[in-house]
């Protein structure tokens, strides 16, 4: 039985992205090769063995992460100092400390290919070429960027109605209610 209003209709679904749809196929595919590869290893040599490099792996990563964290601090600190005397700050990049991090916490994750992984994050050549390709790709991102003030993403809202339509407005405050 109808009462006359008209049924909403709502917009198509979004299709979801790739990563999305491969992530979780990805991470679980990650994750059965890393408990085979553990057994495949355990097997040759022995559970302790296996134990040890593990607990290695962590020492090493909590060790890298410390070490990458106080360079990042530092840099930070020598910054502030700069800004602070009037001195313009030097064109320093971050000295790949974001890479150590990331390389560090795959070493404290259980499992001899997230430690390849972190290990290969370590060497500063790889380090050089994924800071170049990532500075691309963000390069590239923000050229097809739409420019404007970041202030005007915050001005626009959306009124979800109970009925299913969405009202599009923008919010304006009066300076005297806020001050």
């Amino acid at each position: 039985m109808t009462t006359g209003a008209p049924t909403p209709t709502y917009p198509a679904r979004p299709r979801r992205s790739r990563l999305r749809t491969f992530l979780p196929l990805g991470v679980a595919a990650w994750l059965v090769l890393e408990i085979w590869l553990l057994t495949l290893v355990a097997g040759a040599a022995s559970g302790f063995t296996v134990f040890l490099l593990l607990v290695a792996g962590f020492v090493l990563g909590s060790v890298v992460i410390k070490r990458a964290g106080r360079r990042a601090f530092q840099n930070l600190s020598e910054t502030l100092q700069q800004q602070q005397s009037g001195t313009p700050p030097t064109a320093g990049r971050g000295n790949g400390n974001g890479l150590m991090m990331l390389g560090g916490l795959l070493l404290m994750i259980p499992g001899l290919i997230s430690d390849a992984l972190g290990l290969l994050l370590l060497v500063p050549p790889v380090q050089k070429a994924l800071s170049a390709y990532a500075e691309r790709a963000i390069d590239r991102r923000m050229s097809q960027a739409v420019p404007g003030p970041l202030g005007d993403a915050y001005q626009q809202t959306r009124i979800h109605r109970p009925d299913g339509k969405i009202v599009q407005g923008e919010v304006i405050r009066d300076r005297s209610e806020g001050a």
